[in-house]
């Protein structure tokens, strides 16, 4: 069985807080854009993780698809497989590329298993994997509130017709991005925001992110920069960074 991991990028994102478990609250609107990981997966003797394109560093134990097959298998009788992850999506770029990858694997092993497990369950079994992850299941567009697993549709009324995606090879850790950001208060609600005309974007929809990382990786906000002066309608870092789009 072979399928498709699909990247995301985000249309405004505030940082709202610090919770008590130490996540932070969020408020973004995240869209599934067509830039894919493929991954194969095929029952066997034994498990197995093969990995090609691009590389990913540490052991195969950390790697997200890994903990999703082991999550699954605690939650239901299943047996090994091997899972060959063919990687396109940049790492570290914003762009939820692992968390794609991990959700994507779920719903094959319940397609291959032949599970029962409603949209709602791999929702809940996604969010254990990471904060972005429950998105997948669904996909298309969606806001995230909470540390963003708390999900409702929304429809985007003006879309851009062409998405421009750049990555300048810088990566960028979760750690790094929330060690500085500051948290605004005053941001107006991004549905509103979203339901603005594209062309008011550029004053409205906001990353909280682009401030500090831009002071640390000028080049990140120097193709932002650029974008705009070819012309682009609306143009943003997505999620952490380092993306631009």
């Amino acid at each position: 069985m072979i399928k498709f991991a699909p990247a995301k990028i985000n249309l405004g994102l505030h940082v709202l807080g610090k919770r008590s478990d130490g996540f932070h609250r969020i408020e973004t609107c995240m869209m599934e854009i067509p830039l894919y990981d493929i991954i194969e997966i095929t029952k066997s003797d034994e498990y197995e993780f093969i990995q090609s394109g691009i590389a990913v560093d540490g052991k195969s134990s950390d790697n997200l698809c890994t903990k999703a097959f082991l999550l699954l298998k605690r939650h239901y009788e299943i047996s090994n497989v091997r899972i060959h992850l063919r990687k396109q999506v940049p790492i570290g770029a914003g762009l939820g590329g692992g968390s794609s990858d991990a959700v994507t694997v779920l719903k094959m092993l319940v397609e291959l298993f032949q599970l029962q497990v409603s949209e709602k369950e791999l929702e809940e079994i996604s969010a254990d994997l990471g904060s972005d992850c429950a998105f997948f299941v669904k996909g298309d567009s969606q806001l995230a509130k909470g540390r963003g697993e708390v999900l409702s549709s929304i429809t985007l009324k003006s879309i851009p017709r062409y998405l421009v995606l750049l990555n300048p090879g810088i990566h960028i850790s979760t750690k790094e991005a929330y060690s500085n950001v500051t948290y605004l208060s005053d941001s107006a609600s991004l549905k509103e925001v979203l339901s603005m005309p594209a062309e008011n974007w550029e004053n409205c929809l906001k990353n909280d992110f682009e401030d500090s990382i831009f002071k640390n990786h000028p080049k990140i906000k120097e193709l932002k920069i650029k974008l705009y002066e070819a012309g682009a309608v609306y143009a943003a870092m997505s999620g952490s960074g380092s993306s631009v789009f």
